[in-house]
């Protein structure tokens, strides 16, 4: 399929790693014609001296050697010239630099020969290794060492003395050496890189696990402020309502009697979060959690709130004696437990909550049942994230929630909660 006339393709890579350099533009297709980059900068200025450190060795007669094939004076520019053209090109576009320059070299050694030529070709294939591609960096270094042992061997084939073995080293600093080095600074460079791409992923994920833990922080305050204010607020809501809708002392000194007292317990669970949000972790002491030895004296509370609006509570703990549980699960059946009976003053019809805990099988049971129907006087409003928090509760846990009704329609249906917690044997503290 082919691209449309007007879609200019072109490829970039980083210095030192992919064929092209990162400062300068690769080859661009457009309308099937191949446009060559523009020289870097720095290529342009070292191929500028080299060319000028040639010219100058030339108008002093400096040359590597004497009676070749072209002895004219002039000969020696060309390959230099050439040579030139290709340095300049060295990080734009290596493998046509290093093309040209072997072509310059080889022509070089059929005149007298220019010192700045050789240099540059050394240059080009060192850039050739550094700039090019994967497969080309891979290969120069074993061409040249092939290279330079053929050379050894021809002359030495056909000298048959020492000298071949001066001509092979020399070859090899030319092209092997430059070559080894382009390698090894190629691999420094994509090391550097890796290293660089992994520090910016593990920067990521460790960023990702703060976000993280802040959310879930601030999931855990908004579950405990809920918990632990909503009983209260709503028992306050409840109360100050029949105390303005019903004309009647009585009713009126036991509502704020009653509001008065889940004031000062609200203030009182807000100072000690407040306080725990204030204090650092290694300032901080130990924070006392409520435990499930709290139920009595949280049933007498809900109790109390839900008297005048026709609600008994019960509490029915068939726990047998035996170790007792991590601070976790005591802490979860505690909070559901407390959202169940908040729930229970706002919404529940007159008649019996019960509480009941049991366990078993390594789980224990939390289930609270509230009368489910039309429920008559005053009631505070729901939001909704009481549920939401005792299921975040029980997830975390590993364990289940189920809440709805337990029965249809009549005047005995019921509304329960049931949450199954399960319990670590390792975990489990003495009794």
């Amino acid at each position: 399929m082919t691209k449309p006339a007007y879609i200019l393709r072109r490829r970039r890579g980083r210095a030192g790693i992919g064929p092209y350099a990162e400062v300068a533009g690769a080859p661009a297709v457009l309308d099937g014609t191949v446009t060559l980059p523009r020289p870097h900068p720095h290529d342009v200025f070292i191929a500028l001296a080299s060319l000028a450190v040639g010219l100058l060795l030339w108008s002093y007669g400096l040359y590597l050697a004497a009676d070749r094939v072209f002895e004219q004076r002039w000969a020696a520019l060309v390959p230099l010239v050439v040579m030139a053209a290709a340095e300049s090109a060295r990080r734009t576009a290596p493998r046509t630099a290093l093309v040209v320059g072997t072509a310059a070299v080889v022509g070089d050694q059929f005149t007298n020969g220019n010192l700045a030529t050789v240099l540059m070709f050394s240059d080009v294939v060192y850039a050739a290794v550094v700039y090019g591609t994967p497969a080309q960096a891979r290969r120069i270094p074993y061409t040249t060492a092939l290279v330079t042992v053929g050379i050894t061997v021809v002359f030495l084939v056909w000298w048959q003395n020492a000298v071949a073995l001066l001509v092979g080293v020399l070859s090899g600093i030319v092209s092997f050496l430059p070559a080894v080095t382009g390698s090894v600074v190629r691999n420094h460079r994509e090391a550097a890189e890796a290293a660089r791409l992994r520090a910016g992923q593990t920067a990521l994920l460790a960023e990702m696990d703060r976000a993280q833990a802040v959310a879930a922080e601030r999931a855990r305050m908004a579950r405990e402020l809920h918990d632990v204010v909503a009983n209260h607020l709503s028992a306050i809501a409840i109360h100050s309502t029949a105390a303005l809708s019903l004309d009647d002392p009585d009713t009126t000194r036991r509502s704020l009697t009653v509001i008065r007292e889940n004031s000062v317990a609200g203030l009182a669970e807000m100072r000690r979060l407040i306080g725990l949000l204030r204090e650092s972790g290694a300032e901080a002491g130990p924070a006392a959690t409520a435990t499930l030895a709290g139920l009595d004296a949280l049933v007498a509370q809900a109790r109390a709130s839900g008297a005048a609006s026709g609600l008994r509570f019960a509490l029915d703990d068939a726990r047998r004696d035996g170790p007792g549980l991590p601070a976790p699960v005591e802490l979860a059946a505690y909070r559901i437990v407390q959202e169940s009976l908040t729930n229970a003053l706002k919404h529940a019809a007159p008649g019996e909550v019960r509480v009941a805990l049991a366990r078993a099988g390594g789980a224990l049971t939390v289930e609270v049942t509230s009368p489910y129907g039309e429920r008559p006087g005053p009631r505070a409003p729901g939001s909704g994230a009481g549920l939401v928090g005792m299921r975040e509760r029980v997830a975390l846990l590993g364990g289940s929630l189920e809440a709805g009704r337990a029965a249809d329609g009549g005047p005995g249906a019921v509304w329960r909660v049931r949450a199954e917690l399960p319990v670590d044997a390792s975990e489990e503290e003495p009794a």
